[in-house]
């Protein structure tokens, strides 16, 4: 796979934004890291034992740092933002 530059990396995202579309790719990105945070959280527990309890509210032993609460707080802001525009209701 040594061969990929930057034409063939062009050419793999012109056929992602063609078969999702260029309006969902942020909502896949979105995804993809909730996701990649998940699992980073499930590996550090792995290595404490059994201490990480709160792993997909994104917390460690219960404590947030304020980057954590605003990234919540963000998301959640988003979320009903894009729930609104689905259900065509605005506040």
């Amino acid at each position: 796979m040594g061969g990929l530059g930057t034409p063939e990396l062009l050419i793999i995202f012109a056929v992602i934004i063609l078969l999702f579309g260029a309006a969902k790719l942020p909502e896949l990105a979105r995804g993809s890291g909730r996701a990649l945070r998940i699992f980073k959280a499930e590996t550090k527990g792995l290595d404490g034992g059994d201490e990480s309890d709160d792993v997909e509210s994104g917390t460690d032993r219960g404590t947030m740092s304020a980057e954590e609460r605003e990234l919540k707080a963000r998301n959640a802001e988003s979320e009903r933002i894009a729930r609104e525009h689905r259900d065509g209701t605005t506040s």
